[in-house]
């Protein structure tokens, strides 16, 4: 079995301090939105909800242990590949659903934050979490 795609790139140590912090604050924050969802995760949206238990259980999943895997660097890419697809679903829901603009100047609903973590989750599915993670120590860096 292939697991080079668990491998870092090479990147320069200021680079990897980078990558390091915003994978530490983004991820607490995923562990925080996905607090409440975990709890019920296959009805945190409601019972109303016209939302599969599954995409609700994948969405929960996604943000509360893909915030823990962000923290530790483990498995970085895949739970970036969860958060992208929960990003997705996010925005479209917000801006198209929804209707609501990318940002809110009154401070309304938008899909800026959800436009902000598809972007990061898309930088840390490309480079993967850098030399200061769990995915480092167990799968090393691409030559």
């Amino acid at each position: 079995m292939n697991l080079d795609i668990f491998k870092n790139e090479t990147l320069n140590i200021k680079a990897d301090i980078a990558i390091l912090v915003a994978r530490v604050v983004c991820g607490y924050a995923f562990i925080l939105h996905g607090w409440g969802k975990i709890q019920d995760p296959l009805h945190w949206m409601g019972p109303d909800s016209s939302v599969p238990a599954i995409f609700q259980f994948l969405a929960a999943l996604s943000e509360f242990g893909g915030g823990i895997a962000w923290v530790i660097g483990l498995l970085t890419r895949l739970a970036s590949f969860g958060i992208v697809c929960t990003m997705i679903v996010a925005a479209y829901f917000h801006s198209v659903i929804l209707g609501d603009s990318f940002i809110n100047l009154t401070g309304g609903r938008s899909y800026e934050l959800a436009g902000v973590f598809f972007t990061i989750s898309l930088v840390f599915l490309t480079v993967g979490a850098g030399r200061f993670s769990l995915d480092q120590k167990i799968f090393g860096s691409k030559s």
